[in-house]
């Protein structure tokens, strides 16, 4: 059995938590405010399927986390918090990852987590990864709903090294537990290429849908919105050019297609924006933006789009 931190105890966190625990794995959890103190109190139970997944895991706040323990009590950390709070978990809890030589799994949405958790503490401890056809939010402290096939992709950052390495080894082992506990899990031996595809996905999707209030079947199968939505996954595509990632069309292809085929899901840009959150935009639209700015081309549709969500959900933002 593995002995787990799940750094994030939201949505996607928790779902994946409790399938772990379910099949025997330990899983410490991170939480913060009433979400922690309903899961100390109370427990989590996720809603998935029509079942109920009820435990009562171990939860933590950061601060108690590093008292608590060592890195190297668990065998891997996976980041499972918003692309906007990595920054700040690595100003948290860096000195402390330093402290071990655990290797950390990024379940997070965007291209530029792993750069940022490499840099903090090393490239050789980073596993990249990227939750797929998964949606998941807390509808009140200690309760989560997800929906989804749920799958894990994860590979070696930047890309896979020599077969039968340690790090190898591991990835095998977590897809094997993974697997055991219901998460389809697939390992890439360029995990990067991954993570580009899903960017493109989420900038097709999610900045349109926390601007209009649709759902992703509604954005793809109207032709007024799924132009823009084609019209910013090509621009992703574009993009990826500026990290020598080189998506082609048929990639862009496939990934209009994948959405299309979605039910009708609500994007986690759009429940945040509901719910008076921060906005994953930077991390998504904006990672675009940067990059098509370094390779000279406009992104006009990408632009537009999140520059009107900037003007009606931050208006004193500059921009």
């Amino acid at each position: 059995m593995l002995k787990l931190l799940m750094v994030g105890a939201g949505g996607i966190g928790s779902y994946y938590a409790a399938r772990l625990l379910e099949s025997g794995h330990r899983v410490v959890l991170t939480a913060r405010g009433a979400h922690l103190d309903a899961l100390v109190s109370n427990g989590l139970k996720v809603h998935y399927g029509g079942r109920e997944l009820i435990h009562r895991p171990e939860a933590f706040s950061h601060q108690q986390l590093v008292a608590r323990f060592h890195p190297d009590d668990f065998d891997v950390i996976v980041i499972a918090l918003k692309s906007t709070a990595t920054e700040s978990v690595v100003d948290e809890l860096g000195a402390w990852l330093r402290q071990g030589r655990v290797p950390v799994l990024s379940l997070q949405n965007g291209v530029d987590n792993e750069p940022l958790l490499a840099e903090a503490i090393g490239a050789e401890r980073i596993i990249g990864g990227l939750a797929v056809r998964i949606g998941g939010h807390i509808v009140r402290p200690g309760v989560v709903e997800a929906e989804g096939v749920a799958e894990i992709v994860m590979g070696e950052w930047p890309a896979a090294r020599k077969p039968g390495s340690a790090r190898s080894l591991l990835l095998e082992k977590l897809a094997a537990a993974f697997d055991g506990s219901g998460i389809p899990t697939t390992l890439s031996d360029n995990v990067r290429y991954e993570l580009w595809r899903k960017l493109v996905i989420n900038n097709g999707v999610n900045p349109l849908s926390a601007l209009t209030g649709l759902d992703t079947r509604s954005l793809t199968h109207r032709p007024e919105f799924s132009r823009i939505v084609y019209g910013m996954m090509a621009e992703t595509v574009e993009a990826s050019r500026a990290d020598d990632v080189n998506l082609t069309k048929e990639d862009l292809h496939e990934m209009f297609e994948l959405i299309s085929s979605f039910n009708a899901i609500k994007t986690s840009m759009l429940i945040d924006r509901e719910k008076g959150r921060p906005l994953e935009l930077d991390s998504i639209a904006g990672a675009v933006l940067k990059r098509c700015a370094n390779l000279g081309i406009d992104a006009p549709y990408t632009s537009t789009i999140a520059l009107s969500l900037i003007h009606i959900s931050e208006p004193t933002r500059p921009y």
